[in-house]
């Protein structure tokens, strides 16, 4: 018998405390904003149905479009590092869960929400001071680079050789270059994949 399931209220609560403890703090999580963003925000709200029990766990959760939301800490660090300001002007480029989206409003001016696919394609317009990617990525195309302000931020996942970490960047001189941070599982946006090459 799944006893979360039946009583979503109030295990789920206690789920959301036990992680921000466990897994947030724990990590270096501990901007006080950012962890009264993750109490205020129900992350089972932005998982399947069938996946609402697992919410809290430390691991990524397939949303069954191909894509996933990724693990708890991932957003968390990324939270932290992006040094958010109140006045910052966002470009999330999403998953599909708007649960990122959701941790943060109130802690920003302005978030724009754009799905990979888009992104990937060019399709994102305007001109932000920080732009968070959720997911890991292999490549940053220049199209989604240009919307960077001057000296404006990047948050993402990035993947080299198969292990994925977290990763940010800065723009400045009209190019912007990604530092890999803390090593950690980041489910991967196909629609950022390196293009292939041809091998003999």
């Amino acid at each position: 018998m799944n006893l979360t399931a039946e009583r979503p209220g109030t295990d789920l609560a206690a789920a959301r405390r036990a992680m921000i403890d466990s897994q947030l703090r724990t990590s270096g999580v501990n901007d006080p904003a950012v962890l009264e963003a993750f109490t205020r925000v129900a992350r089972e709200d932005h998982v399947p149905a069938a996946a609402r029990a697992h919410a809290y766990i430390d691991r990524a959760i397939p949303l069954g479009d191909g894509h996933a939301l990724a693990a708890p800490l991932f957003h968390g660090r990324m939270l932290v590092e992006a040094g958010l300001q109140a006045d910052d002007n966002v470009l999330l480029v999403s998953c599909g869960s708007g649960y990122l989206a959701a941790l943060l409003q109130g802690l920003v001016a302005k978030v724009t929400t754009v799905s990979a696919a888009d992104a990937a394609a060019g399709k994102a317009k305007g001109s932000y001071s920080l732009v968070l990617i959720d997911g890991a990525i292999e490549v940053l195309p220049d199209n989604l680079a240009a919307r960077l302000e001057d000296a404006g931020r990047l948050v993402t996942g990035l993947v080299e050789r198969g292990v994925t970490r977290l990763a940010t960047g800065r723009k400045a001189a009209g190019a912007v270059a990604l530092l890999p941070l803390a090593e950690m599982g980041i489910p991967v946006l196909a629609e950022f994949a390196a293009p292939k090459r041809w091998s003999f």
